[in-house]
């Protein structure tokens, strides 16, 4: 692969009144931008272990996927929601390599608008993302990236006018000097060669001559390279590779936690998109195939130990008639651990009154615990699937290389 070129430019701050004589002095000058390389026709020659680890590892993603569906049932009012608490665990592990770190219960209460927190606001923002990804993933196009970061950013407030639009401003990484780009670690293109870009990065996304793994890895650190965005760039890029695993039919059914993978070493991550830009992209593909296999491996877990809490519930509520709302309701709480009233009226069609009988069943039986102690406005859980999902991302934070290490 053909090494990134840069062209130079000439930076002065946009407001010099902000800063000091001497920072201006410092931050005026030449720069050099990125020029992304076209990919649409490159043709990777990889190493026989790098393509046997591709292989294998494309493999795990889709027994995963097949494990999801065959743990439960094609046909399981479970499946559903189990797909929903995947991709909201995938969204909180992107998050988590931009430092939005957020508990089970502060996300569900988020999902709920009962969370005052900023994390947990942005992180249902890239579930939100996440679910545009897959709702998209049959056309793959600019429209359809535009349309995943405006999810993204419509949740972080002060970021409105720059959702779901490419950047017309210069962007920078690895530079905390709010003046200039001078001395960043890596400078994105101009703003005018964003779309072309795009574009050519889609054509190598939409072949079908290349292993799916591979254009998932190389298309998502091209975009990244690309950085089209003011923000979001990274969860964003992450989305697309959601997308692209649902489109190549590696996970038909199931989100896969391919960040959780890249979260166990996220500086890694971070330099393997550095070497993809020095003209090396073997170590990209690498990464994404080691994520893919920790994320089929680990999820596999997860599915597993989220339907044993199932079926502990399921269990705990025999005797009670067929035809109570509370069977209804159980496997919902996959997917939302949190509820209150309001939400099973919006999504099961139950009235407030049986809503209302449902949460008393399911709390006189052990299944939930109302935690606000309040006559009104009240909020339910589910301690197991929560005690759950929070041992799955204390596990990734356990298995993370921290530097030094």
């Amino acid at each position: 692969m053909p090494a990134l070129e840069y062209e130079t430019h000439h930076w002065r701050p946009q407001h010099p009144a902000l800063f000091s004589r001497a920072e201006v002095t410092r931050q005026t000058g030449d720069y050099r931008s990125a020029v992304p390389q076209r990919i649409a026709a490159w043709v990777p020659a990889l190493p026989a272990d790098l393509t046997a680890d591709v292989v294998d590892a494309s493999a795990a993603l889709m027994s995963f996927d097949a494990h999801t569906v065959s743990a439960l049932g094609a046909e399981d009012p479970t499946l559903g929601p189990m797909a929903s608490i995947l991709l909201r665990t995938e969204s909180a592990s992107s998050s988590q390599i931009e430092q939005l770190t957020v508990s089970a219960r502060q996300l569900a209460l988020a999902e709920l608008d009962q969370s005052e927190r900023t994390n947990a606001r942005a992180v249902v923002g890239n579930v939100r993302a996440m679910e545009a990804a897959l709702r998209l993933s049959d056309v793959l196009d600019a429209a359809s990236i535009l349309a995943m970061q405006r999810e993204l950013l419509l949740a972080q407030p002060g970021y409105e006018e720059h959702a779901g639009v490419f950047r017309d401003e210069l962007v920078w990484i690895g530079n905390r000097d709010t003046a200039g780009p001078r001395g960043a670690e890596f400078i994105a293109p101009q703003h005018p060669l964003i779309g072309p870009a795009i574009e050519d990065m889609l054509d190598f996304a939409a072949r079908d001559d290349l292993p799916a793994l591979v254009q998932i890895a190389v298309a998502h650190a091209q975009f990244e390279t690309i950085h089209p965005f003011v923000d979001g760039n990274g969860r964003t890029g992450r989305a697309l590779a959601q997308a692209m695993l649902r489109s190549k039919g590696l996970a038909a059914h199931a989100t896969v936690p391919l960040s959780a993978g890249l979260l166990t070493d996220a500086e890694g991550y971070f330099g393997d998109l550095q070497a993809y830009r020095a003209g090396d992209a073997g170590p990209i593909i690498h990464r994404f195939a080691a994520a893919a296999r920790y994320a089929a491996a680990t999820g596999r877990v997860l599915v597993d130990d989220l339907r044993r809490e199932l079926e502990l519930s399921r269990s705990q509520l025999e005797g009670l008639r067929s035809q109570a709302a509370a069977w209804r309701v159980l496997p919902t709480l996959i997917g939302q651990p949190v509820v209150n009233a309001r939400y099973l009226q919006a999504t099961l069609g139950l009235s407030e009154m049986t809503a209302l009988r449902a949460l008393t069943a399911l709390t006189e039986r052990g299944v939930l615990v109302e935690r606000t102690g309040r006559a009104r406005n009240r909020i339910w859980q589910h301690p197991g699937i929560l005690d759950v999902l929070d041992s799955y991302a204390a596990a990734i934070r356990r298995a993370a290389i921290r530097p030094g290490r």
